[in-house]
């Protein structure tokens, strides 16, 4: 038996009407084919703006794994999960767009974030997604080393200054920021323009966190250089480490364009790679601050083991673990029972905008093997505990 069964802890903040509802959509997520047919359909709809359409998808899918419309509406979730010892990072799910003014907007948006996360320990990171803050193509351009037109070059300044200006007021407020992973053809352009925040604010503590996909290969060699260069520049190193989320896309592309598949060619590997992560961390406490983003059992409890080797306390201030609101809450709550520094994902933003996300969600819970069952499974136990 796990230490994460304990569903009366897990599902505290659920009604029982909400875990019905909750069961019932992750029993449509579980089959692919539907899930397939329903995200197209989802898309179509969504594109042609039929109305009750929101409607629908606000009442179950965004219900599940968002906040809110805004944060205002998604601080009702957030109160709620801290009484839990839950902190709740704000993301703002904006994606697939590529307009300098939804650019120009999202960083604002970050901005507010920030502002409204300094001094609140509910709201213990703040987080944006790299290409809410400029093009996938921009950004692939520099990664190649293409030579940019006069325009591109004046668009990429005006990225690398959103940056800067997030950068420099999470440090002014002491909010921590992180910035999430993208696909492998434009992460080294983003990790270089990180490594310059990090440079530059992480001098007294790690206030710029990059993200790191352990599913791909060579990462255990950049955290050494990474490690090295900070060591070398005398700053501090915080990382958000996940699996990764675009295995398909990677292989596709890799296969299609000829060059070594970036995947770590079995879920063993990648499980390896990941674990050998958080021994990275332990060694280096000194000089790094961890946030373990996983849905994984044994990957936390082995977190968990290596604090108690080290005698450390459970809210050890450089270590963090986070789940996806909606996801995994045995973990999350159980972490936040023992008082570790638990944190979730809560993605908000207008229904129609964040559909590419919960797209996303949805397709994830299909493909991740066993993840949807292990959800059914605990609502079902919860619901019979319930009627007990």
């Amino acid at each position: 038996m796990s230490i994460f069964d304990n569903t009366q802890i897990a599902f505290a903040d659920k009604t029982t009407p909400q875990l019905k509802k909750a069961y019932w959509m992750f029993k449509a997520i579980e089959q692919p084919a539907l899930t397939h047919v329903g995200i197209s359909i989802l898309n179509f709809t969504v594109k042609n703006n039929f109305p009750f359409v929101t409607d629908i998808v606000k009442n179950t899918l965004f219900e599940q794994f968002c906040g809110g419309v805004t944060r205002e509406e998604s601080m009702k979730v957030v109160k709620q999960m801290f009484r839990h010892h839950i902190g709740s990072i704000f993301d703002y799910a904006i994606e697939g767009k590529e307009e300098e003014a939804t650019f120009d907007h999202t960083c604002e948006e970050i901005k507010q974030n920030i502002k409204f996360a300094e001094g609140n320990p509910a709201i213990p990171f703040v987080v944006f997604k790299p290409t809410g803050f400029g093009r996938l193509d921009l950004y692939a351009e520099v990664q190649a080393g293409k030579e940019l037109t006069s325009s591109e070059k004046e668009e990429w300044n005006r990225v690398v200054n959103r940056y800067e200006e997030v950068c420099k007021m999470a440090h002014e407020k002491n909010v921590v920021i992180m910035i999430d992973a993208e696909e492998t053809w434009i992460q080294d352009a983003v990790d270089k323009l990180v490594n310059e925040m990090k440079s530059r604010y992480n001098r007294e503590k790690a206030i710029v966190w990059n993200t790191i996909q352990m599913y791909r290969t060579g990462r255990l060699e950049y955290l050494a250089k990474d490690l090295e260069r900070a060591k070398e520049k005398n700053y501090f190193l915080g990382y958000k480490f996940v699996r990764g989320a675009y295995m398909e896309k990677e292989r596709n592309r890799a296969q299609e364009m000829n060059y070594p598949d970036p995947i770590q060619p079995t879920k063993q590997a990648t499980d390896d790679n990941f674990n050998a992560a958080i021994d990275f961390v332990m060694k280096n406490l000194d000089k790094v601050s961890a946030f373990f983003g996983t849905h994984n059992e044994k990957s936390t409890e082995l977190v968990m083991d290596k604090m108690r080797e080290q005698n450390l306390p459970n809210d050890f201030d450089h270590i963090h673990f986070g789940q996806l609101y909606g996801m995994s809450d045995n973990i999350t709550y159980y972490l936040g029972a023992k008082k570790y520094n638990a944190a979730k994902y809560l993605p908000y933003g207008p229904v129609k905008d964040v559909v590419p996300y919960l797209t996303r969600r949805a397709q994830e819970n299909t493909s991740v093997a066993g993840q949807t069952g292990r959800e059914l499974g605990l609502i079902e136990k919860e619901l019979k505990r319930r009627k007990a």
